[in-house]
Order: C-alpha cells, then structure tokens, then sequence
C-alpha cells in the first residue's frame, strides 16, 4: 500500500485497500459505532462491503441525494439533525463515503458539530480521489457561489480505493480525468505526458495525481500563495457551473473548459504559448471533456463575483507559462475579457 504523509493524517491509496478500513477505524480504540455520510447511489453499490469489513462494528448511515445541488445549508442541517438523532456523540467517528459532494459536506458536518468531531474520507469517484478528499478543504455551497461557506478540517485519513472507479459510468470516470489533467499542467509533465499517452486510470496516475495535490498543500496548508495553483481552471469552472445552476456542465467538464479560457487569455497576454493551448485543446477534446464550438470567457465573467479568490485588490488568476509552470497574477475583472 502507497502511503503520502500529510503533517497530521496518511493518504493511503492501493486496489483492494478498502479491505483495511477496520484497522484504520479502531486504531487502538474499541469502537463500537461508527457514523457514515453517503449518498443513494453509494449507498446501493457499496455500503454492504464496508459493513462487511467493519464487522461487528454497528454502522449508523445518512444517505443524502447525488449532486451538487446536496451541497446546500439545508442538507448540510438536516445531515446534522439525522445524526444527532441517531446518537452521535463527541468522541465518534464520522466517516465520509462518496464523491466530492459527500466528502466536502461531511468534513464540513464534522468541522461545525460539537466544534469538531473526528472524521475520515473514503473516496469513491476519480474526483474525489485526486482533489476533493485530499488538502483538508471542506466547505458546502450558497446560491451566491460554490464553497463559499467552509472550513479547513483535516481527516484522521483518507483511504483510496481504485477499485471504486470501476463501478463508475464512463462519464464519471472522465469528469475526475480533467483535475487529473489539470494537475500534471500545473505541477507534472510525466503525468501529462502518461495521460496524453493513453487515458486509462491505474493507481500508478492516481498516485501522482494526488502527490501534485499532496506536495502543494504541504507548502500552503491555508491557501495564501502556492495553493491558489490548485485553482488553475476553476475560476471560469465555477462560473460556468453557477450560470447553469450546476445542471449543464459537470464539475471536471466546467474546469476542463475553464482551463482552456485562462489559457487562452494567457496567450492574449502574452503569458502561454499558442502551441501549448493546441496541445492541451487537442489533449482536452481527445477525452472528450470539451467539444467545439468552446465556451467563450465573455459570458461567464458575471458569475465570478462571488468567487472565493476575488480579493479587495482584485482576482487571484492561474495562468500557464509551460507544462508544470503555472504563475498566480492579480488581475482586474475587466482584464478577463
């Protein structure tokens, strides 16, 4: 098993690691309760395998609807409420076992309920397992933006399961593939190279993927500089997924078009090369995460605003001057267009 050390928690990531879960569960201690955060679609493929491998261990389970649209104050307080209900106290474990919406509002559950609570991630699409679970960045979101309302919480651990993928429609598997792709642009040309190469996701790219995430965040745990490289594509991501009240465009399909537009206002400004955009617009299409005719930058820089890297002294812009070099520029709104 491949273990990426955190200052305060393990990322253990290996097929079949699932299997271990009970060790990391009881670690020393005599649980006997565990509380579980899931969705519907989750919950129907997978609970009875982390029954199975917690056995005897009594599982206490919310399941919330698949979405983005269940990152919202009124689930997240119905979650709380559900489980309050069912008994969870202080010193219990909450375990979030999902995609990045399931990741992202249980780690926020466990943030504000009791001041904090002990919790875990057990990633189970591609997304989750590259970005969303790793970084201790939770958070749910507003009608006025994505994660606006969040807080840093970090995991006792988080276990990846590759396995996971394989119950995962193609599309799923795809939108994960765009923050794969967007770390190696920022931070690793092997692993652009790999996945420009051939797409298929093993746990050897996984692995990568979640060190680019991992070697960041070690720098800038609060997001003050260096992490703001992990927005790269995002800031027209949200954008895109806000206009569209989250419906149209998938999170990885919505970041996928949001990098080619910081791209291509790089090269208007002279920051990235022309053969660089071609290479990754080839690289995008060839994944199927974008199509033709593109998004165009100009109807989406309204919906920014709200965007949680919109400072006082402007906004925080990811811009690429090669494969592995992303710079961070302070811009104004009318410069995006």
């Amino acid at each position: 098993m491949t273990t990426l050390r955190m200052k305060t928690y393990d990322i253990l990531i290996e097929n079949h690691a699932i299997e271990a879960v009970k060790r990391l569960v009881e670690d020393g201690s005599n649980r006997k309760d565990v509380f579980v955060v899931t969705d519907n679609h989750v919950k129907a493929l997978h609970l009875e395998t982390l029954r199975r491998v917690l056995d005897p261990i009594h599982l206490h389970v919310v399941s919330i609807t698949p979405g983005e649209a269940s990152k919202s104050v009124s689930t997240m307080l119905d979650v709380i409420g559900q489980l309050l209900t069912m008994g969870i106290k202080r010193d219990h474990l909450l375990i979030g076992f999902g995609g990045g919406v399931v990741t992202d509002l249980a780690g926020f559950v466990a943030a504000i309920l009791y001041r904090g609570i002990t919790y875990a991630a057990i990633p189970t699409t591609l997304l989750a397992q590259v970005d969303a679970s790793i970084g201790s960045k939770t958070g749910i979101d507003l009608a006025q933006g994505k994660n606006l309302l969040g807080a840093f919480k970090d995991p006792a651990w988080v276990l990846i399961d590759p396995m996971f993928l394989e119950t995962l429609p193609k599309e799923v598997r795809i939108d994960g593939l765009a923050e794969m792709i967007k770390a190696a642009l920022i931070a690793d040309p092997v692993l652009y190279q790999m996945l420009k190469d051939d797409d298929e996701i093993t746990e050897k790219k996984i692995i990568r993927a979640v060190e680019v995430k991992r070697s960041i965040v070690m720098k800038d745990p609060y997001e003050t500089h260096e992490r703001m490289l992990l927005n790269f594509g995002h800031t027209f991501g949200h954008a895109i997924e806000r206009k569209h009240h989250y419906e149209t465009y998938t999170h990885g399909v919505a970041v996928a078009y949001g990098m080619l537009i910081a791209m291509d206002l790089g090269v208007r400004q002279g920051i990235t090369p022309k053969a660089l955009y071609d290479d990754v617009l080839n690289t995008l299409k060839k994944t199927k995460l974008v199509t033709e005719p593109l998004l165009l930058a100009s109807d989406y820089v309204s919906h920014i605003g709200f965007d949680k890297k919109q400072l006082s002294d402007g906004l925080r812009f990811i811009f690429l001057e090669d494969i592995g070099q992303a710079v961070i520029k302070t811009v104004r709104m009318e410069d995006l267009l």
